[in-house]
């Protein structure tokens, strides 16, 4: 089992900056990656950014490029995502997710990942 808690989720203006955290505890050590997908009201649970512990590659969707970062502290668990220049589209409940093996799914679809943490809430006021 893998227990997953976010934290960092909050109320900011557009063109602000928010950081996520994610950590992780319990059986970590079988973890191949780690991901960050959010969904807002009436819509699909979409991929966001993804991490591989070992490698430390990362992906991301095209909304979010040049405005989010995804990083690990391996030692401590926890991943982060940094979002700057948020947007009001950015508004959404954002969830993390823990992928044990390399195979099957590749990392964006939420089908790939086997925790999920709770989820916390951003919202972007315009």
């Amino acid at each position: 089992q893998v227990q997953l808690v976010e934290s960092g989720g909050g109320l900011v203006q557009a063109g602000g900056s928010l950081r996520l955290a994610c950590a992780a505890s319990g059986r970590t050590f079988s973890m191949y990656a780690m991901g960050w997908f959010r969904q807002a009201p009436g819509k699909e649970r979409e991929f966001v950014a993804a991490i591989t512990y070992r490698e430390g590659s990362t992906e991301y969707a095209d909304s979010v490029k040049g405005r989010f970062t995804i990083s690990s502290d391996n030692a401590k668990k926890t991943v982060y995502l940094q979002m700057n220049s948020l947007k009001p589209e950015d508004t959404a409940v954002y969830y993390c997710a823990a992928k044990l093996f390399s195979l099957g799914w590749g990392l964006t679809s939420p089908r790939a990942y086997d925790y999920w943490g709770q989820g916390t809430q951003v919202t972007v006021s315009s």
